[in-house]
């Protein structure tokens, strides 16, 4: 029991702890540039200026001190209890009414109830859904801990352009952040499917998630697992939230739709 706990904790703030070792590299590099720069001093092959010195030193200092706090920061993470930190971040999605919550506990027994251990998300990179996934991955990170499962791939799409990671789940939401375009109009979302559907092993659930209807034909029997969606936006949006709802019901599915606050 306290293995799993563990490993819940683990995955939950698993971000944090990659920031923390970004910032030790950078540490470890500057530390090595002095040591460098000491080095070729000495030799009398190169004088540096001591402003120079003087500035490579403070740099390290200020890298020093965010490490510190960045573990800090895990460490008072670890501390906390993860149920209130899931909870605070259901409400942050709109989960705070009990119905909310019975729909999402409901969803998620759904992906658990599956035969087999991966979860591939798919998640819509148009213009429309830029600056979401700031508020999206958490959830995400959630559901894919209570679920069970294990989050073996992320695929995003955006005017008949997709692209799909691999790693850990912190490198995955990393890469999704920094190389999804969020640009473009065009939700080409059955082009998605049938292209992943080619380069990716079957999972045992496709996770969809996006604010706009397909905006071209989606060939449901071609798709090999059930699709989980979660339409987002306003609650006007009928369009995106029946074909949302389409979408699960023919491949197997089920739908949970999230309004962030």
């Amino acid at each position: 029991m306290r293995r799993k706990l563990n490993s819940t904790n683990d995955s939950f703030y698993e971000i944090f702890s990659d920031m923390a070792l970004l910032m030790l590299a950078a540490f470890i590099f500057l530390f090595a540039l002095i040591l460098i720069n000491a080095q070729l001093q000495g030799s009398g092959h190169v004088r540096e200026s001591a402003d120079e010195v003087n500035q490579l030193k403070e740099s390290l200092a200020r890298s020093q001190q965010q490490n510190e706090a960045l573990q800090r920061e895990v460490e008072a993470l670890a501390g906390t209890d993860l149920h209130e930190q899931m909870e605070k971040i259901m409400e942050n999605a709109g989960m705070k009414s009990d119905k909310a919550k019975r729909d999402f506990d409901l969803f998620v027994e759904g992906l658990r109830n599956l035969p087999g251990t991966d979860l591939h998300l798919v998640v819509d990179a148009t213009g429309s859904m830029h600056g979401v996934t700031t508020f999206l991955i958490p959830v995400l990170r959630v559901i894919a801990i209570r679920s069970g499962k294990h989050l073996s791939a992320i695929s995003w799409y955006a005017d008949r352009h997709t692209g799909t990671y691999t790693g850990s789940m912190g490198e995955m939401f990393d890469q999704l952040m920094q190389n999804a375009p969020f640009i473009g109009a065009d939700e080409t979302i059955g082009h998605t499917f049938t292209e992943i559907a080619k380069t990716s092993p079957a999972p045992s659930a496709y996770m969809l998630i996006g604010d706009e209807p397909p905006t071209d034909t989606v060939y449901y029997r071609a798709i090999p697992s059930p699709v989980f969606t979660l339409p987002l936006g306003s609650s006007g949006n009928a369009s995106t939230v029946a074909a949302y709802r389409k979408m699960a019901e023919e491949t197997g599915g089920q739908m949970l739709k999230l309004k962030f606050q």
